[in-house]
């Protein structure tokens, strides 16, 4: 293989497949996605075709994509293309519906920053709509999607977001609230939001927050040989902050800041167990992030998988 830009992007993903597959057949609950547009490293601009990627090479294991970029999609295409995820995967498909935080991904994608929360409504609105398999109006013309999902009464769907304005939407459709991580008084308006609007729905948000942990026999060598391609990631998402848009994580510029942040930890497995012991009952890893080089990755992946994982988790399926 060429080292190219290219070659490694496949690397990459060919990689995320694979230990997709891996985590599927050794008991983890769930692979999970992102949408990001124009970021340098590559990743991950087209969620849905990785969740289908990934659900043609799995049994079990859940699939989420979160979040995803809601008013940058035509609702009605959307609405078509999970379905269609949905009858693929089995019903493992889920999504955190959000509208972004990046002026730069609207206007590539030609869509209107400005009008994003009314777009979000709109897109909401037409994608409940398509999913009931009944015809509705768009535009004056009578619209019936195909397939029906099949999650009924449609594919799970929590609405994501760090605002009042995100917890009111929830309430308002009906919908779980996905917050990035505990945020009570937010928590606490959506639950007066669902009071008021008569919806019923629930909070669900990564109890430690966006903390990536990897295991590595030794995390001072990890943060040495990883911490760059850590930065990198850290330091782009960085440069993505937007004034009166709250992010979690977003001021990290140094390997010392991120390393004390919170949001990546590298420990032993040991020491992951140690943590476990204490009431953490979730547990993130991302073997490739920032660009770790794939065999890296591979080696954390089964260390994980090997040491930590019979602890905690269920016993692998056969899926001879």
């Amino acid at each position: 293989m060429t080292n190219t830009p290219g070659a490694e992007h496949m690397s990459w993903y060919r990689a995320a497949l694979d230990m997709a597959a891996y985590a599927d057949a050794h008991g983890f609950t769930a692979v999970a996605c992102e949408e990001h547009h124009l970021a340098r490293n590559g990743w991950l601009p087209s969620p849905l075709i990785l969740a289908a990627a990934i659900a043609g090479r799995t049994h079990r294991v859940r699939i989420n994509v979160s979040a995803l970029l809601v008013p940058l999609y035509d609702p009605v295409r959307l609405a078509e293309d999970i379905a269609v995820l949905d009858n693929l995967s089995g019903g493992r498909f889920s999504f955190v519906a959000g509208m972004g935080y990046r002026e730069a991904e609207y206007r590539a994608l030609d869509r209107q920053w400005a009008q994003r929360g009314k777009t979000m409504d709109a897109c909401l609105d037409i994608l409940t709509k398509a999913w009931s398999g009944e015809p509705f109006e768009r535009n004056g013309h009578t619209v019936q999607v195909t397939p029906q999902p099949f999650t009924k009464p449609h594919p799970i769907m929590f609405i994501g977001g760090m605002s009042a304005a995100a917890a009111r939407r929830a309430a308002r459709y009906g919908l779980p609230f996905y917050p990035p991580m505990p945020m009570p008084k937010l928590e606490q308006l959506y639950r007066d939001e669902l009071l008021r609007h008569g919806t019923s729905g629930f909070v669900y948000r990564p109890a430690r927050g966006n903390t990536t942990t990897l295991v590595h026999p030794d995390p001072d060598t990890a943060w040495r040989e990883l911490g760059p391609h850590l930065l990198t990631e850290a330091a782009e998402y960085a440069s993505w902050k937007t004034g009166g848009v709250p992010r979690p994580n977003e001021d990290i510029i140094t390997l010392d800041e991120l390393r004390h942040s919170g949001a990546v930890e590298i420990l032993t497995p040991e020491q992951c167990l140690a943590a476990i012991a204490t009431g953490v009952d979730q547990i993130v890893i991302n073997p490739l992030a920032g660009g770790i080089p794939p065999d890296q990755g591979w080696k954390m992946l089964r260390l994980f998988t090997e040491q930590v994982l019979p602890a905690i988790g269920p016993e692998p399926a056969d899926h001879r």
